[in-house]
């Protein structure tokens, strides 16, 4: 899959706590509304993308199951529709497609995050993937999927890496504070290293400055600091800290589903991201 025009984005930071599940969920909400059919696969064991995104499996195999055996795995016939998807139909032009399927997470997954697998278990997801082509993988004429996000574990252990090596890009999470900020420079070279070693075609897709206080001095030195390190590499625009982030995520809704004027800004800021990480990533094939 990774060879066609799907784009497959792990989001990834190699701290914990910094919103990453929370920008899976935000982007996700974002090509939803814009139209652009895509998989979520929830690859960290704790599985809160797969609860933010209003999933009720029955009976589907989860991501670790299908990592266990990834050349039977019936990735089209596993997946489970967002429960999102139902609350969009209600608002979008008649004719539009509406398409967010999840790859549930589990803790089964977790039996892979170690650091000591083998060339072999790192393609397990790259094989699950390209089970697409063999299976259904058209809806009306057109791709099954444009979009395919990775919500990885916080660490570079197996499941990181097994992400790493399915996908064209990765998008890291920071917050503007200073441990986050030396764990956003660790990941980039960890980028680096791996790109060299196992995925020569993996790049950075960005970085994605999140829970930003604009009151905060601190945040705004840290800020400045991230722009001077990582220069176009920080996207924009940044997403302001919401305090209503965890009742949004307990109700699972959507961010551009919920009322409110903070809700409506975030819902801007990840349509605009989500756009950047889209046109960059097709600047890349064409050069």
């Amino acid at each position: 899959m990774t060879g066609s025009r799907v784009q497959v984005v792990s989001i990834s930071s190699l701290k914990g706590g910094v919103g990453k599940t929370s920008v899976t969920l935000g982007l996700a909400s974002a090509a939803l509304s814009a139209g652009i059919p895509t998989l979520v696969i929830d690859l960290d064991p704790h599985a809160d993308a797969t609860t933010g995104l209003s999933v009720n499996a029955s009976g589907q195999q989860d991501i670790g199951q299908m990592l266990r055996s990834p050349r039977r795995a019936e990735l089209a016939a596993n997946v489970v529709p967002s429960g999102w998807v139902e609350q969009a139909s209600k608002r979008q032009p008649a004719g539009q497609r509406s398409v967010l399927d999840v790859a549930a997470g589990s803790a089964y997954s977790g039996i892979y995050d170690r650091p000591d697998l083998s060339r072999r278990d790192l393609r397990r997801l790259s094989a699950v993937l390209a089970g697409l082509d063999r299976q259904e993988r058209t809806i009306a004429g057109k791709p099954r999927y444009e979009l395919v996000l990775i919500d990885c574990p916080p660490s570079l252990n197996g499941l990181t890496r097994i992400a790493w090596t399915a996908s064209n890009r990765v998008l890291l999470v920071a917050e503007p504070g200073l441990f986050s900020v030396a764990g956003t420079e660790r990941t980039l070279r960890a980028i680096e290293l791996f790109r060299n070693e196992f995925a020569p075609a993996l790049s950075a897709a960005g970085i994605v400055a999140n829970r930003v206080r604009s009151a905060s001095a601190e945040h705004s030195y840290r800020l400045s600091e991230m722009s001077t390190m990582f220069g176009p590499l920080l996207l924009s625009p940044t997403i302001a800290e919401q305090a209503n982030w965890q009742q949004i995520q307990g109700a699972a809704r959507s961010i551009h589903h919920w009322p409110g004027d903070a809700a409506k800004t975030a819902a801007e800021a990840f349509d605009e991201l989500l756009k950047k990480v889209l046109d960059s990533g097709q600047q890349r094939r064409r050069g």
